[in-house]
């Protein structure tokens, strides 16, 4: 899967699906996407959702 997440960074596209990354891309996503976009990420979801209760324990 490596060789296609690098590729696709190379040319600037996205990991990301229709329905999310999943819990079994949660390193790819954290090494693939900018920090400043999972950060913005949180913050949408932590808006909608402060309490937690959304598909609790995922990353987003």
């Amino acid at each position: 899967m490596q060789v296609i997440y690098d590729a696709t960074t190379r040319f600037q596209g996205s990991i990301s699906a229709e329905h999310g990354l999943g819990q079994a891309k949660r390193a790819a996503a954290m090494h693939y996407k900018d920090p400043l976009e999972l950060e913005l990420m949180r913050a949408l979801k932590t808006t909608f959702d402060p309490k937690g209760l959304m598909n609790p324990g995922k990353v987003l």
